[in-house]
């Protein structure tokens, strides 16, 4: 058993009969009445993201977890294929488990937490960036870099990420994969 005092990013706990992974969390002390815990949890059985309070001293039932690093190798739709990379074997995992599916290219090495009790994979925690390559993007204007507009453009994995107008198709880019949000340009 666990207190509040032990939530942080990436903690799974059972929770009305599933088990959550925290998200976010943070502690407040207010100047009048007890401290508490806001939370935004996501469920890793069907991906429903819950906000949730707990009073300080709260007692929350932790999941004990294992990481395991994993390759992604294809989707098939329905199913994320990944491969362990020391012992070679293969799950797969329904969508819901990973956090930005959109931003998973084949190749990419993941971090799987599993369940240590069952050997069951709970979610997935990607690299905190991946490098993408800009497919489709409309050309900048000239003259239009004063100011931090963006522009809307579609990476190797087919997800949208806004951009600074001087990013042109072709182009390698560094994207945050907690927030989608672009990071920078990769020179070759």
């Amino acid at each position: 058993m666990a207190t509040t005092s032990d939530i942080r990013n990436g903690l799974c706990i059972k929770y009305n009969h599933d088990i959550y992974k925290i998200i976010e969390f943070l502690h407040v002390k207010p100047g009048k009445g007890p401290a508490f815990v806001r939370t935004k949890m996501k469920s890793v059985t069907n991906g429903k993201i819950l906000e949730n309070t707990f009073s300080a001293g709260h007692k929350i039932e932790d999941v004990r977890v294992e990481t395991h690093k994993f390759q992604f190798l294809y989707n098939d739709g329905e199913f994320y294929h990944f491969m362990n990379t020391e012992d070679y074997t293969q799950i797969r995992l329904l969508e819901s488990a990973l956090d930005t599916p959109g931003l998973l290219k084949e190749g990419e090495v993941v971090t799987v937490i599993i369940n240590s009790e069952d050997n069951m994979p709970l979610s997935v925690e990607m690299p905190p960036s991946v490098i993408l390559e800009v497919t489709h993007t409309e050309p900048g204007v000239k003259g239009n870099t004063a100011t931090n507009a963006t522009k809307p453009a579609t990476v190797e994995t087919g997800a949208e990420v806004n951009v600074p107008l001087f990013i042109n198709e072709g182009d390698k880019i560094k994207v945050e994969t907690d927030k989608g949000t672009y990071k920078e340009r990769i020179k070759e």
